[in-house]
């Protein structure tokens, strides 16, 4: 390793601590930024697979503009009336069915979801939470406890219940029959004395290994823990903003709508901004036992933000793209499953996807070794992406959605190099 990097790491170790982690064996110095491509200490390129976050490019002009002018302005929370939270909020809710109609601002996708849990169990009474397995939501303590891929089993509190990842790759049932397994879920809750507040779901299923729901899944789940007086929350941080393609929030591959949706990370395009949006009568129900404030949440230079992504997603046709090149990255990842037995699924949506890598396709059996090898080979060959899934043996691709045919073609040649030298 570099003396430099040597150097750097060690101060970062005194400064911030071990429990801070690194991407790679050899960590990349990343320096700058541009649409889909970052650029490391030595102005080297490498290509971003992996960062949702940069939703709409790596400092996107038009983003750029909007936030260095407001913050030239006036940056203060929202105590104060100003238009850039009411005009972020209308237009944030015009991108959802009727009903949901009411926006409450916050920094992250961890204060969104507790927030969306503190108003389900206003609301309903209840305490109970049903999750899917190996589920991550944020890392507030409350959001900790439900987010099941990194709490110790022991840790989990008796309010959480979790259910399969509807996983139809390693199962044949359908979404409807995996849905059924919230049944035995409330039934667990009742056996403790727990009344159930809310079901919340990533809608394509990162950390299981970017599931996306199979149809009729979600709606069912909606039917059933309506049934028991919960209430359904669609967590949208990583699906959201068109990045499916078909849709601009992931909940709508089935026609339902949640009665919570939470969202995070990309709205801003990296600067912290996250919502919960819901029915307006839940709003008045929960405000009438708490109020709600965030010092940052909703501040003018955020918002500014916000509504120059929504400007670039509608102006520059980004979900369409993501569909486009979505299904052209599919052909070409199916093309080299015909030469790589490693590859063992393709699957995901537009501009989220996942390449889970086998030993064996007849056995399914995880190679996650071969995987940790492919993630350095790629990185090694300046192409950044991550691993997931519960046997970390799946590749998970989320590029910022200005991912170009172009760049999808600069990525499969990379992979289907390193899969040759793996």
């Amino acid at each position: 390793m570099a003396p430099d990097l040597t150097a750097m790491l060690e101060r970062r170790k005194k400064l911030l601590g071990s429990a801070y982690r690194l991407f790679y064996s050899e960590p990349v110095h990343i320096v700058r930024g541009e649409g889909a491509w970052l650029y490391d200490d030595n102005g080297q390129p490498y290509l971003d697979m992996y960062n949702n976050v940069p939703h709409v490019g790596h400092c996107h002009p038009h983003v750029v503009e909007a936030l260095t002018r407001q913050i030239a302005t006036l940056n203060t929370h929202t105590r104060y009336l100003h238009e850039n939270v009411l005009d972020y909020a209308e237009r944030l809710t015009g991108k959802f069915p009727d009903e949901l109609d009411t926006a409450m601002f916050s920094c992250t996708g961890s204060e969104a979801n507790e927030l969306a849990l503190r108003i389900a169990r206003t609301c309903t009474g209840g305490t109970g939470i049903i999750v899917t397995d190996y589920a991550y939501h944020g890392n507030t303590k409350a959001i900790y406890e439900i987010s099941t891929e990194d709490i110790p089993e022991a840790e989990v509190p008796d309010f959480v219940v979790t259910v399969p990842t509807p996983d139809v790759y390693r199962s044949e049932q359908t979404g409807e029959q995996f849905a059924e397994s919230v049944r035995d879920a409330l039934a667990l809750l009742d056996s403790r004395g727990i009344k159930p507040a809310a079901f919340i779901i990533d809608t394509i299923i990162s950390s299981g290994g970017v599931i996306a729901t199979p149809p009729g899944y979600l709606k069912k789940i909606a039917e059933i823990v309506r049934g028991s007086g919960a209430l359904f929350v669609a967590d949208e941080v990583q699906p959201g903003f068109g990045r499916t393609g078909r849709n601009f929030w992931g909940y709508e591959i089935d026609d339902f709508v949640p009665d919570i949706v939470t969202m995070g990370k990309p709205m801003g395009n990296g600067h912290p901004l996250a919502a919960t949006v819901t029915r307006r009568e839940l709003v008045d129900e929960f405000s009438g036992h708490a109020h709600y404030f965030n010092t940052f949440g909703g501040n003018p230079v955020s918002c500014a933000a916000g509504l120059a992504v929504l400007d670039v997603i509608e102006q520059e046709e980004l979900q369409k793209n993501a569909l486009d090149v979505g299904l052209y990255l599919n052909a070409g990842l199916a093309e080299l499953a015909t030469r790589h037995e490693a590859i063992g699924d393709v699957r995901g949506d537009g501009l989220f996807k996942a390449v889970e890598l086998v030993v064996d396709r007849e056995t399914l059996k995880p190679a996650s070794e071969l995987a940790a090898k492919i993630v350095e080979g790629l990185k090694n060959r300046r192409v950044l992406a991550g691993r997931t899934g519960v046997h970390d043996n799946t590749l998970k691709l989320r590029p910022p959605m200005v991912f170009s045919r172009e760049n999808a073609d600069h990525f499969l040649e990379i992979f289907d190099e390193v899969l040759a030298a793996s």
